[in-house]
């Protein structure tokens, strides 16, 4: 009776070299992903359980302290309504603005080149440059805004508007990015299905609830999930637009500006470090949900 024993063969001289290429030319990757990625994490991690030692000397081991403390803080629960009221108006509003953007910008019309860059501008343009725009804009005394309609309204510094105004922000600045992804998605659906349609006598209002949502859906749920992390994760609008004395700051803060506050303002690393695992923890609680339920929103063609 025979026995198959696996031998294992020696890599060639040529094989050997191939693979040291290969490693070579992966290593500043491996390196990056090492020195920014999981180098920071990790440390990310152990400083929230963490206090700064006195005068700045070392970190204190206090174990799930700044977690009880992030948990049991008013401010914390109001910076993450915060963050959620904010994604809710930039998400949905980003996502249907852009789709609908994008249908018309892929028929046929004149100078299509021209308004997709216009619309792509928000994207270029530095996020401290267009909070500043906009900051001037929403000036209750001299902005344009207030000057066009004759009114004297406080976009940013009234705790009950003030959210909605940076959400138009957040709009503004992320649909021709989500409407370049949305064309590309537009670009994969094959015409066959919209000739079908027309056969049938579906209407072009028929052929986009039937044919374009259905089959744009792998691209939706990829710019949903992805804009939701970064409607979470919202920094640098809030801290152009919303300055340290303004009266709507607690009602508009998101987590993450809140983080910054405590870690390099205030000095308390091992605080904001347990805020931005307790965002961390969120979003990861999030992603489960919206991969959970893509099977049965998305489908593929």
């Amino acid at each position: 009776m025979k026995t198959n024993k696996c031998v294992k063969k020696e890599m060639t001289t040529a094989q050997k070299k191939e693979a040291i290429w290969g490693l070579l030319f992966i290593s500043p990757t491996i390196l990056g992903l090492l020195l920014l990625n999981f180098y920071p994490a990790i440390s990310t991690m152990y400083q929230s359980l963490c206090k700064t030692g006195d005068f700045g000397r070392g970190n204190v081991f206090v174990g799930l302290a700044n977690y009880s403390a992030v948990l049991s803080s008013k401010e914390t629960w109001q910076a993450l309504f915060n963050t959620i009221k904010y994604t809710l108006i930039e998400v949905p509003f980003g996502v249907s603005i852009s789709m609908i953007l994008a249908v018309f910008l892929q028929g046929k019309i004149v100078g299509k080149s021209i308004f997709r860059t216009i619309f792509f501008l928000p994207m270029v343009c530095a996020p401290a440059a267009v909070a500043m725009v906009w900051k001037w804009l929403f000036n209750q005394q001299f902005g344009l805004l207030n000057n066009v309609f004759h009114g004297n309204i406080a976009w940013i510094s009234n705790p009950n508007i003030a959210w909605i105004s940076i959400g138009i922000i957040g709009v503004w600045s992320i649909i021709g990015y989500n409407m370049v992804l949305f064309i590309g998605g537009l670009q994969e659906i094959p015409r066959d299905f919209y000739e079908a349609a027309e056969i049938d006598g579906a209407s072009s209002v028929r052929q986009f609830f039937s044919v374009t949502i259905p089959l744009l859906s792998p691209t939706s749920f990829f710019i949903v999930q992805t804009r939701i992390i970064g409607a979470l994760t919202i920094f640098d609008l809030m801290f152009m637009v919303m300055d340290k004395t303004n009266v709507a700051l607690f009602k508009t803060q998101s987590i993450v500006y809140l983080f910054y506050t405590y870690a390099f303002t205030n000095g308390n690393k091992g605080y904001g470090a347990a805020l931005v695992m307790v965002l961390v923890i969120f979003i990861m609680l999030v992603t489960f949900i919206l991969q959970k339920l893509e099977k049965k929103f998305v489908f593929y063609n």
